[in-house]
């Protein structure tokens, strides 16, 4: 889809009757390459698809590449499969601006990453807006690693490309037994903000895995194994709800500090954590998680010029205003 709309006069590719027009089955190509400006894809429902890969091809539901002001809208993706590991059902790539992601259904889905923003050494989308969708019942991924199965990645390099500054925003949006692996938002990119989010039964976190500079606020978490975890420098942790979890917020060791040593891991540092609500928690805030970590052998040193002993403890943190109600331990420093 490479033509070009404007903001009075959109391009719309809509089912007649929304949920009606139904993709399934087998691919190894993208379904829906919207490459052009002001295109809005709606009501269309993709089920049972699987996901393949044909030598340098991989099955994709929809790519919004080097697009501008386009939409994916009040779709339903539901029981999809992947069958490579790390491939999302919709991507927005290249170095496009301003496309959104709302008012979709992610349900069922299978060793998969639901929504992703594509980052690489020439491409950063800019200005991307995933808001008011679904996420929910994601099982835990069969790749022997455990990863690959995040509803929303920013950013896929963390060690080499983390400064990379997307403003991606990600608002408003539901995620419930989400179990896919650790990682249920995977920041990994800068000035991101990730607002009003609601968390519930899910057996991971809103993790910044990477990256600086990144607001995190007014999200509510509600039981579930974890709440916000912190990696990098500069983060806004603030005004959060979190009940009935382990440990709420943790503020993580590193390889390596600042915005420009090269670490696996980035230790946290700079970052504001406060007015948060913090009920029914074993460990309210966790200042040095991952304490003399050893990396040896889990990661490409060759690729990655990285220590691998995660031992730069978090520092210049402000912690302050924060409310703890029926917390065992309101704050560990270690």
């Amino acid at each position: 889809m490479k033509s070009k709309g404007t903001k009075s006069k959109p391009i719309l590719i809509r089912a007649n009757e929304q949920g009606k027009v139904v993709f399934y089955g087998e691919t190894n190509q993208t379904i829906f390459k919207i490459t052009g400006d002001f295109i809005n894809l709606s009501g269309i429902k993709f089920s049972e698809c699987t996901l393949v890969k044909n030598g340098n091809t991989n099955g994709l539901l929809i790519d919004l590449n080097n697009a501008n002001n386009c939409s994916v809208s009040s779709c339903v993706f539901v029981k999809n499969t992947v069958k490579v590991q790390y491939s999302p059902l919709v991507v927005i790539s290249g170095n496009g601006s301003f496309n959104k992601v709302n008012n979709c259904l992610f349900s069922d889905n299978i060793d998969n990453q639901d929504v992703q923003v594509k980052i690489t050494k020439d491409t950063c989308p800019q200005f991307s807006l995933i808001t008011k969708n679904t996420f929910r019942n994601k099982n835990k991924v069969s790749w022997k690693n455990g990863n690959g199965g995040e509803c929303v990645q920013v950013g896929q390099d963390p060690i080499l490309l983390g400064n990379k500054e997307a403003n991606t925003t990600v608002s408003h949006n539901s995620f419930t037994n989400c179990n896919g692996e650790n990682e249920i938002i995977s920041n990994k990119s800068s000035k991101n903000q990730y607002i009003k989010n609601y968390f519930k039964h899910n057996d991971g976190e809103l993790v910044m895995r990477g990256g600086h500079d990144c607001i995190v606020k007014d999200n509510t978490f509600e039981g579930g194994t974890g709440g916000i975890r912190i990696n990098g420098t500069g983060h806004h942790i603030t005004n959060n709800s979190i009940h009935n979890v382990k440990t709420a917020i943790r503020l993580m060791y590193g390889m390596a500090k600042g915005k420009n040593e090269i670490g696996f891991y980035i230790a946290a540092s700079d970052c504001l954590v406060s007015e948060n609500t913090i009920t029914g928690a074993t460990t309210g805030i966790l200042v040095g998680d991952s304490k003399n970590k050893d990396w040896t052998g889990k990661f490409d040193t060759q690729r990655y010029p990285s220590p691998v002993m995660q031992n730069i403890a978090p520092f210049q943190n402000k912690i302050a205003g924060n409310i703890f109600k029926k917390t065992k331990t309101t704050e560990i420093n270690q």
